[in-house]
């Protein structure tokens, strides 16, 4: 899938005289002159507790019965990410490597307590590890200004993407292309053969899939377009294909209008459209999500209003953590269930007027219903969740955010929420209470 995307731009890339003289690659001071690379310190404290009959199902809970398990889950780890991105080497085909490597150390928790919050490594019997550790690479070939990336690496589309929502970043194992070569206009391609979960050691696991329980199938591929033809629209559009599972396709768009100096309208669109594929590993699946979040924001205020619906016997599923932009998949649940409609009122308050750059506080609510999970394939990958009809819930989220605007901690991030989820049993996610702090602190610098 990867081989037609390629030869396009390659062949635009020739077609035009002048394309090397206003490339990138026309640009590149060296392999070593334009590396740059980055330390990021990062702890995070994850404490959550299930209600309502409710439980910690990560980790050794898994193993003991029902009646056993508690419904308490506390995390507490430390992670230290490195990259490194070099230059490119001068002349027609540029030469470049990127290279990453990740540790992760448990400061408190324990086997009854881990798994949940997918933090720290567990070992085979759910046991936390006392640190973890992953690395890899990536070849990037670069002709004119389109990049092929060979090997281990970090993407972000909206149908594959790496998340680092927990303590290390998630990564992916393939090729990806990124072509820059059209004004306005980018085109990305991707051949996948396994994603790495953010607490994993190991890259021998397949592909992260959030839902379904099936055999996970062997590639993912991808193609797409960005297209921006202005300062206040950005559009794209992609398809993918998750071996013997799924195809899924995608349509999103951003529009950001100025009202005035102080004043703005956002309007943020996702669509997905999912069908079973090949040997139907998940069952059948015939499924579109879509969601349509408004913002207005005046001065230091934002005021979000987002609608979303699953129109489908399945719920939206997705590869790897962080492929999911529809507009309510918040902290503990996607609202993503069979039939499922939700709502989100948002706010957001930028304390920089009182004397507090740097401070933004937030809160969100949100409400789903009209879950109907009778039609799911008994077969299938989802019908171990057991949705029911009537299914509803809602969540809170509250968040203080506040980012260190100068001295020698500058762009030190501190976080601290406070989430709260209740819904009833037709739908399959648990009640829980959660509190989580999070300190980030980075280093870069240029070779």
């Amino acid at each position: 899938m990867t081989a037609l995307p390629l030869r396009c731009a390659l062949l635009a890339t020739f077609a035009s005289p002048l394309a090397l003289a206003d490339s990138a690659q026309s640009q590149a001071n060296g392999f070593v002159e334009d590396s740059t690379w980055s330390l990021l310190n990062r702890t995070v404290y994850d404490n959550r507790e299930y209600r309502n009959g409710a439980s910690n199902s990560g980790a050794r809970n898994a193993y003991k019965p029902r009646a056993e398990r508690n419904g308490y889950a506390e995390e507490w780890g430390y992670g230290l990410m490195g990259t490194l991105q070099s230059g490119f080497t001068q002349g027609l085909i540029g030469v470049g490597v990127d290279a990453h490597g990740y540790f992760g150390a448990q400061l408190d928790s324990g086997g009854g307590r881990a798994g949940k919050a997918r933090l720290l490594g567990l070992d085979n019997e759910g046991h936390t590890k006392s640190e973890f550790s992953r690395g890899g690479a990536a070849l990037k070939l670069r002709l004119s200004s389109t990049v092929l990336s060979i090997g281990e690496q970090r993407v972000k589309t909206p149908v594959f993407s790496s998340s680092d929502s927990r303590l290390l970043p998630e990564t992916a194992t393939g090729v990806f292309l990124n072509s820059n070569e059209f004004d306005k206009v980018r085109l990305v391609a991707g051949h996948f053969t396994e994603s790495t979960d953010r607490n994993a050691s190991s890259h021998d696991q397949g592909f992260v899939v959030n839902y379904s329980n099936a055999v996970k199938g062997d590639a993912f591929d991808l193609a797409g377009v960005v297209y921006t033809p202005g300062k206040h629209l950005t559009t794209s559009l992609y398809t993918s294909r998750y071996q013997d599972t799924w195809n899924q396709h995608y349509l999103g768009g951003t529009f950001v209008e100025a009202l005035d100096d102080n004043r703005s309208i956002t309007l943020n669109l996702n669509l997905y459209r999912t069908t079973d594929q090949g040997k139907a590993l998940s069952g059948r699946i015939d499924n579109t999500t879509w969601s349509l979040m408004s913002t207005y924001a005046q001065g230091s205020h934002s005021f979000s209003l987002g609608y979303q619906k699953v129109d489908g016997d399945t719920p939206f599923d997705y590869v790897t953590r962080g492929a999911i932009f529809i507009g309510n998949a918040v902290q503990m649940s996607d609202f993503n269930a069979p039939n499922e409609q939700s709502w989100q009122a948002r706010y957001d308050l930028a304390m920089a007027q009182w004397g507090l750059p740097g401070l933004v506080l937030s809160a969100a609510y949100i409400r789903g219903s009209q879950i109907d999970g009778s039609g799911v394939d008994p077969r299938g990958g989802y019908a171990y969740l057991g949705y029911g009809k009537g299914g509803r819930h809602w969540e809170r989220d509250l968040e203080a955010r506040y980012v260190v605007q100068g001295g020698a901690a500058k762009g030190t991030t501190i976080s601290l929420r406070h989430n709260l989820h209740r819904g009833n049993t037709a739908q399959a996610e648990l009640d829980g209470e959660q509190v989580r702090v999070a300190v980030e602190y980075p280093i870069t610098g240029r070779f």
